[in-house]
């Protein structure tokens, strides 16, 4: 089988120095990017992160200060990698909520600006999760009957993450071949920004999905409360939550 597309899909997957989105950085990253012709572009690089790699962290995917002692700063390749995202889908296994978080964070440290208006996201373990509840190893062995070697090595996962969606097509009948489809299916809610901070409603209004505000709709608390704006612009929130408030601010003060 091959996916349906209407234009290219670029499944990738990260090492880090740990899982905060805000604070930690990229020690590798892998990239898959198929065309709608069927054809593959593959590139695998080791990240300088510019902060020591903690023993846990290397623990998980073996890399370690001395591996990335020569390799490239997220900086230095952030324009060829934007240039690969580039109108183009993404997808991921924990990518919605992890993965491309992180990775807008590293852009917009680099100065660069990822265009996301129009895309679609796929990720493929809440597929996985919402039919079989199970880890990517566990899933490679379940759909494609093979052992994943390498496991936490960027590489290997996102060629495993791309095998697994294949599998998963050929096994629900309910699952479509088309990516907004699949798209939809791997989102956990209707998030207004990937960190899931702000969601919609049924009438697609912007409700605050956390603390004392939660449940309320993001223009009420910002006309009413002007000062929450700067406690978001100023807090520990990822770019693309702040992205998200700032839209909305924006569109009140032009009321």
């Amino acid at each position: 089988m091959r996916l349906n597309l209407t234009r290219p899909i670029v499944f990738f997957d990260l090492e880090t120095t740990g899982t905060n989105i805000t604070s930690d950085r990229i020690v590798e990253i892998s990239v898959l990017k198929i065309c709608p012709d069927g054809s593959e572009f593959e590139r695998t690089r080791r990240v300088s992160p510019g902060i020591p790699i903690p023993a846990e962290a290397t623990a998980v995917h073996h890399i370690t200060d001395a591996d990335v002692t020569d390799a490239p700063t997220f900086s230095q390749i952030a324009k060829s990698l934007a240039e690969i995202f580039a109108d183009s889908d993404i997808a991921g296994f924990n990518s919605n909520r992890f993965d491309i978080p992180l990775l807008i964070e590293e852009f917009h440290r680099a100065g660069i600006a990822l265009n996301l208006s129009g895309i679609r996201f796929i990720d493929v373990q809440t597929i996985f999760h919402k039919k079989e509840q199970r880890t990517l190893t566990a899933a490679y062995k379940f759909y494609c009957d093979k052992n994943l070697e390498d496991a936490h090595s960027a590489c290997a996962d996102t060629r495993a993450t791309y095998e697994v969606l294949m599998a998963q097509l050929d096994r629900y009948p309910d699952l479509t071949n088309d990516v907004a489809m699949l798209s939809e299916y791997s989102s956990h809610t209707r998030n207004v920004d990937f960190a899931g901070r702000l969601i919609y409603d049924d009438k697609g209004v912007e409700i605050i999905n956390f603390g004392k505000y939660k449940g309320k709709p993001a223009e009420k608390v910002l006309a009413d409360d002007p000062g929450y704006y700067s406690w978001i612009m100023q807090g520990d929130f990822a770019q693309n939550t702040k992205d998200a408030f700032t839209r909305i601010s924006l569109r009140i003060s032009k009321k």
